[in-house]
């Protein structure tokens, strides 16, 4: 027997209330502005625009509460799975013409749900925050609501990837969740995200800061450091998405997309052998290593504008996926600082829960000198590097292009810390610390006494490079896998991942190392 045309009238009348969210007069204010509503964010974000909708007649009246009846569509929220660069993925949109995109119970029970959904699936998770923060109306079970999604993104974290998209305000409680995730986008349009407002700091602490200082996309990017990419609009934090998943793994029981050539290119790369000068106090952006080294010059830069003396991010060598960790000679001189050290060791933890090789360039002075550093904590931050690579079990292949100094050698993934394979070039220079210092303290007498003092000190320091710190000497005593050709950089990276991409390791069986956070 067909079914009734009341049912099916009935069925299109409920979706219709559904897709018309907090109603055509907001939807329509939205895209006067420019702004794209919660449904239209899932169709860029999904591939072909297409997605099964999760809890679309899921509603909460506020009469219970004291407040007038209000019907609230979706409970201001939109759950769905698709698939992203045509892998399974799961997401939601905060629908912020319903009732603000205010947290409530069932707002929180759906995203819970499709987070329970993702862990037993084994898929990732996007969501793309845009909401006015708890509803006050339905007092503690937001507050509980906002614990049940914090619970669930850190049973996720180091299961499947989670990327946060800030599309729209996200204040107070509301920005610990995306904090709990992997990666935040945050778009420059109509996007803020902090904990205290102005008026609230102001009436705390008599200072009267401006969002643009603290709560914008660029003030996260550059200062704060709390997210790792900045998107123009709505449509290119989805671009940015989609980049990011080509390089992951959908869990952590895969492996990342490698996308392995059939053969082995071999060929050297004269190029190679002039972008880096010899003298190792003269800069170079080692951006134009990392191009050259990775398949295209395609690499996706993580948190580019945070802690500019470290570069981060994603490519492949040859078809395979690689996180590269690399110091920036152009920035601090490369030198290593409480930034720098915390955002190397993060992205070290996530390439190994899944399963991402890490390739380390380096050509680092040291640590970052000075009173700030040393107040604000640099051996604990620093620490958090040598934690993140000695308890990595992925492939760890690492190339010192120059200088690698004391502690910093080691915190940039010596052999000692676990590197499978370690390169030097032929301008290397290993040591604990730089030819001038050394003979400085070695040498402080016969330099003095000298009939040029300078001149000596020079002479001192090129025997000292020569004895000491070359990559010879090093490789004399098996700290190093091989000293190869500037040239042979790619060959040699491409093979020894290739070699290392069965690697298994396994630790002693506990929780959890403690990290010195």
């Amino acid at each position: 027997m067909p079914i009734s045309p009341a049912l099916l009238k009935q069925l299109e009348e409920k979706r219709k209330i559904a897709l018309l969210a907090g109603g055509a007069d907001k939807l329509a204010a939205r895209k006067k502005k420019g702004q794209l509503n919660a449904r239209e964010r899932l169709e860029a974000l999904f591939d072909h625009g297409q997605y099964m909708e999760f809890g679309m007649h899921v509603q909460h009246d506020c009469h219970e509460f004291g407040m007038d009846t209000k019907s609230m569509p979706g409970d201001g929220v939109i759950t769905a799975i698709g698939y992203v660069d045509g892998r399974p993925a799961a997401a939601f949109a905060q629908d912020f013409t319903v009732g603000g995109g205010a947290l409530g119970k069932m707002h929180a029970r759906k995203i819970c749900d499709l987070l329970d959904y993702a862990q037993q699936s084994g898929m990732p998770v996007i969501g793309i925050n845009d909401s006015g923060g708890a509803r006050i109306q339905e007092g503690d079970d937001s507050l509980s609501g906002y614990g049940q999604i914090f619970f669930r993104n850190v049973l996720l974290s180091g299961v499947v990837p989670q990327i946060s998209i800030i599309a729209g305000p996200c204040a107070g409680g509301a920005a610990y969740s995306p904090a709990l995730t992997d990666f935040i986008i945050m778009n420059k349009e109509n996007a803020q995200m902090f904990i205290c407002g102005p008026n609230v700091i102001k009436a705390a602490t008599g200072e009267d800061p401006k969002l643009e200082q603290f709560a914008t996309a660029t003030a996260h990017a550059s200062i704060s450091g709390n997210i790792h990419f900045v998107a123009e609009n709505s449509k290119h934090a989805f671009e940015i998405t989609k980049k990011l998943f080509s390089f992951l793994p959908s869990n952590n029981v895969m492996d990342p997309p490698h996308q392995a050539a059939p053969t082995l290119d071999l060929s050297p790369d004269p190029e190679m052998n002039n972008l880096v000068p010899s003298d190792p106090k003269d800069a170079f952006d080692v951006h134009q290593v990392i191009n050259r080294l990775v398949d295209n010059a395609d690499f996706l830069e993580v948190q580019r504008d945070f802690a500019k003396n470290i570069v981060i991010g994603y490519g492949r060598i040859q078809g395979i996926v690689v996180g590269i960790i690399a110091n920036q000679p152009a920035f601090k001189a490369g030198c290593l600082d409480i930034d720098a050290s915390d955002k190397a060791a993060r992205f070290i933890r996530f390439a190994n829960i899944f399963n991402i090789p890490i390739v380390n360039l380096v050509d680092v002075p040291g640590f970052m000198p000075g009173l700030k550093q040393e107040q604000g904590g640099i051996i604990r931050h620093g620490a958090k590097m040598l934690f993140a690579y000695a308890a990595a079990t992925v492939p760890k292949i690492t190339v010192i292009m120059r200088k690698a100094y004391g502690g910093a050698f080691l915190a940039m993934c010596s052999r000692d810390m676990g590197a499978d394979m370690v390169f030097a070039w032929p301008t290397a220079n290993i040591a604990v610390m730089g030819a001038e210092g050394a003979v400085a303290v070695l040498y402080k007498k016969e330099i003095e006494t000298a009939s040029d003092s300078a001149a000596k000190a020079r002479e001192l320091a090129e025997v000292y490079r020569e004895k000491f710190a070359s990559p010879y000497e090093a490789a004399s005593k098996a700290m190093i896998t091989d000293v190869i050709e500037p040239a042979e950089t790619r060959a040699k990276l491409a093979m020894a991942l290739r070699a290392t991409l069965s690697k298994r390791e396994t630790r002693p069986p506990k929780k959890h190392g403690n990290i010195p956070l």
